[in-house]
């Protein structure tokens, strides 16, 4: 049987990508939802956030959103209004999560996602910007 793996993408965010990359190096083609246009359910999300370990703080995306404008900078905002901003605000969700049988995780670093591969790397993975994540390594 197959493993199914999906990831939560975002084609213009670098991390995304190579996650990507690096889940189709281990010989897995991904099921790939681009969350910006099909965002999760409420349901979904605190599910992931929750099957990840995290907490809504511990997921919203700050950079170029709307996060200061929300006031969600505000340590006293609670994680179910941070959940609300982030489905009014897909671009709020930090990316990629990555699901698989192994777990789910937000995959920052992209190289997080070897954590729940089903298999690991067989060669050398350079990333974008040049790094190179070894084959079979895991964090």
């Amino acid at each position: 049987m197959t493993e199914v793996v999906t990831i939560w993408h975002n084609p213009d965010c670098g991390t995304s990508r190579n996650t990507l990359a690096m889940i189709r190096a281990a010989g897995i083609e991904p099921t790939v939802v681009e969350y910006l246009k099909a965002p999760p359910t409420r349901e979904e999300l605190a599910k992931a956030i929750a099957d990840a370990g995290l907490t809504p703080r511990d997921v919203v995306r700050e950079k170029g959103t709307p996060f200061a404008e929300l006031g969600l900078d505000d340590p006293s905002v609670a994680g179910d209004a941070i959940l609300d901003a982030m489905l009014a605000h897909p671009i709020l969700i930090n990316r990629p999560f990555v699901f698989a049988s192994r777990g789910v995780r937000l995959c920052r670093p992209s190289e997080v996602v070897l954590e729940i591969l089903p298999q690991p790397l067989t060669a050398d993975f350079a990333k974008e910007d040049g790094a190179v994540v070894k084959a079979g390594a895991a964090l």
